[in-house]
């Protein structure tokens, strides 16, 4: 009997689905950096430049700041606040968010207080640690602490509820202990959650810090910001916003998105 032969439609799609995975569809992100210079540009050309400046403008400032070593100096005090409020957030959220997840007494009694501290802006806790702590890194790390902490507790939670009663039940009936169990089902099964966490927790944890940086501090990117709208410095207060908007970026494309991309299949599972 002859081979049943395909219809003529479908032999085109196979052809069109060969000679695109042969030659990819080329991606359109390198065109997003250049398209946002050329409207910066346009724009600050129809302003003056103490107003708007050019980008070359904002590079040449930043160039004299890591010319002078400045610049180097406000970045690793904002990386250190950073780390050092949301490495304490982490540890937090983790045990908040598996014990939530595990015991429901826990659950019912946090839920309220989860709910309360996520409805506050952070940044209206910076000049209460303040006054408690005074300027210094302290009272930053604290914001950093309440901004970050929560929104990935909860995120935590809902991964630990979200673990099948099946595998539970079958890990059980093998003998697993209560260790057991949370190294060999509920972390396996939660870490997309827990890197979705990290990448909330990130976003939350680096706005809060420029914005206390702004109101109390004495360096650091936030700082910079503040005092080139005191002195009317655009070109300094740019600087630090492309410093901040870069550094965020790095982090989501180079740490947060692969390893979210890592554990894609664990999510559908």
């Amino acid at each position: 009997m002859p081979p049943k032969r395909l219809p003529s439609g479908e032999i085109r799609s196979m052809k069109k689905l060969t000679a695109r995975r042969r030659f990819p569809q080329p991606s359109w992100r390198w065109a997003a950096l250049p398209f946002l210079l050329a409207v910066w540009s346009l724009a600050a050309s129809r302003v003056p430049s103490y107003v708007l400046p050019q980008p070359w403008e904002v590079a040449a400032e930043g160039l004299r700041w890591i010319e002078s070593g400045e610049l180097g100096r406000q970045f690793l005090a904002s990386l250190l606040r950073e780390f050092g409020g949301f490495g304490a957030a982490i540890l937090a959220a983790v045990l908040i968010g598996v014990s939530a997840g595990l015991w429901r007494p826990f659950r019912e009694f946090v839920q309220p207080l989860l709910g309360l501290f996520m409805a506050i802006p952070p940044i209206a806790w910076a000049p209460l640690s303040l006054i408690f702590f005074g300027l210094g890194y302290l009272s930053i790390a604290v914001v950093i602490f309440i901004a970050s902490a929560f929104p990935m507790a909860v995120t935590i939670q809902e991964g630990v509820l979200s673990i099948g009663g099946g595998e539970v039940r079958a890990a059980r009936i093998l003998g697993a202990k209560r260790f057991q169990l949370l190294a060999h089902v509920y972390l396996p099964a939660s870490l997309p959650f827990l890197t979705a966490a990290l990448r909330i927790g990130f976003a939350q944890a680096w706005r809060a810090l420029v914005a206390a940086e702004m109101i109390g501090a004495s360096q650091g990117i936030g700082w910079m910001v503040a005092m080139g709208g005191q002195v009317g410095n655009s070109a300094q207060v740019l600087l630090g916003i492309t410093l901040i908007g870069l550094t965020a970026w790095l982090m989501e494309s180079l740490v947060f998105r692969r390893i979210e991309r890592r554990y894609e299949s664990w999510r559908g599972q």
